[in-house]
């Protein structure tokens, strides 16, 4: 049976490759900020760097009402939208149905018909300021803020939508029904609805409530980062050379920094890599997001068995699991006593060493994965060269279950991340988890081209 000795499974983390010891922070800042350079002028870098054509408006007027829509993997919903003098969202009218195409096939007009069907009610007795349309699918975005649908999931079975202008489908279903629409309607990703939200949800001040300003300071930028199934951040760009934009008005970039291309990586990481559905891209996301968390480290877990620095009674069972996913394994990382789950169950009572050979070797990974995540968030308040006025602090919104919940992951990044924004001197920051994310980030979209 195994013996814990926190040496020899850190000597085994470094020797593979996953310690995060391995790695210099400010480097990775660097490397980030490189990446980000490269992908705003159009040049090779795995960072897309993507326009969003939506400007992070400065203050929320009260009293306008719009029409927000969040288009998820399985459901859609709709919303009329008030911002009050605080600058709060509030939601009314809310509805909910099934995504179109998730319950059997569909043609792109009844795809278009059934968002519409949806729409239309709120619009009939209300003047709405525009329309903000949170579309959780790839898109390439359109300079008038529309968006090409690229694809669906699986579980959408609409397949005539895809190279369609999702806002354009909506402006003349709505049309079809006797609704001549013509103000704005904005298409955005979750990313960029996350950033909005932030807007809308974080004082500008950083504090929890909204406080009290009587020198009318407005806060400084909004950066939206989402850590959670996937990963993904996104926030104001005043220069995008490959689109010729240069102005004093920014607008949101959408990064793609799960494509991050983490450099030295380990043998354990490229051979699980070689496993998943997309070998060679997404190397950040495979190893900080939840989608990958759990395999990965079962990837782990399985060659320490074959290292002999993990043993127990029913370590073959272990090493025949074909998949763990991760919300098993952060159930066990928060209870790895209680012996039960796929994991936690294969191990006998008088086994809490080859326990806490488990539990060690899952938080290397949990630091690793929150090292990775915390530099790309630095590198994104560097890149913007904003935060030093302690009156007006950069404003993180976090959107993900990975964030909130998965064991050491919410500590460990914030705690990387202070240390990388504060090294050389005071960069006031708040990061701030914000809900309803999609719904209320549309709602700020659609004020946005007013």
């Amino acid at each position: 049976m195994s013996k814990f000795n926190a040496q020899e499974l850190s000597d085994f983390a470094r020797f593979y490759g996953f310690h995060y010891d391995g790695y210099n922070p400010q480097a990775l800042v660097r490397e980030v900020l490189i990446e980000m350079e490269r992908g705003l002028a159009g040049s090779p870098s795995s960072l897309a760097m993507i326009p969003s054509y939506i400007t992070p408006v400065t203050r929320l007027p009260p009293g306008k009402t719009v029409l927000a829509l969040d288009a998820g993997g399985t459901n859609l919903r709709s919303s009329l939208v008030h911002f009050n003098e605080n600058g709060e969202a509030v939601a009314e009218g809310s509805k909910k149905i099934p995504m179109p195409g998730t319950s059997g096939h569909v043609n792109a007009q009844a795809f278009f018909d059934t968002i519409a069907d949806v729409t239309l009610p709120l619009l009939k007795d209300t003047k709405v300021e525009g329309i903000g349309f949170t579309f959780s699918y790839p898109m390439e975005i359109t300079s008038d803020a529309d968006g090409i649908l690229l694809g669906f999931s699986k579980e959408v079975d609409a397949p005539d939508v895809i190279g369609k202008a999702v806002g354009k489908g909506l402006r003349d279903a709505l049309a079809g029904k006797g609704c001549k629409y013509n103000g704005p309607i904005v298409m955005l990703n979750d990313t960029v609805a996350t950033l909005l939200s932030g807007l809308a949800s974080i004082s500008p001040d950083g504090e929890a409530a909204k406080t009290k300003n009587a020198y009318g300071f407005s806060g400084g930028p909004v950066i939206g980062f989402i850590l959670g199934t996937g990963f993904n951040t996104a926030y104001p760009e005043t220069k995008i050379p490959k689109i010729g934009f240069d102005s004093s008005v920014p607008q949101i970039m959408v990064c793609e920094t799960g494509n991050f291309n983490i450099r030295f990586r380990g043998q354990l990481d490229r051979e699980y890599d070689s496993t998943t559905k997309n070998p060679g891209v997404y190397s950040l996301e495979k190893a900080a997001a939840g989608a990958y968390l759990g395999p990965l480290t079962l990837h782990i877990l399985k060659q320490a068995i074959k290292d002999k620095v993990l043993c127990f009674k029913k370590q073959e069972q272990l090493l025949a699991m074909p998949h763990l996913e991760t919300r098993f394994l952060n159930e066990f990382a928060h209870n790895p006593l209680a012996a039960e789950g796929p994991l936690g169950s294969l191990f006998g009572l008088d086994e809490g060493d080859a326990l806490a050979v488990v539990q060690y070797l899952t938080s290397i990974v949990t630091e690793r994965g929150a090292l990775f995540s915390a530099a790309v968030v630095a590198a994104t308040v560097e890149r913007m060269n904003a935060g030093f006025e302690p009156y007006s602090p950069v404003r993180i919104a976090v959107e993900g279950t990975t964030y909130m919940i998965y064991k050491g992951m919410r500590r460990s990044l914030e705690s990387w991340l202070h240390r990388m924004l504060f090294k050389d001197k005071p960069r006031p920051y708040v990061i701030s988890p914000v809900e309803q994310a999609s719904l209320f980030g549309a709602a700020v979209a659609a004020l946005s081209k007013g």
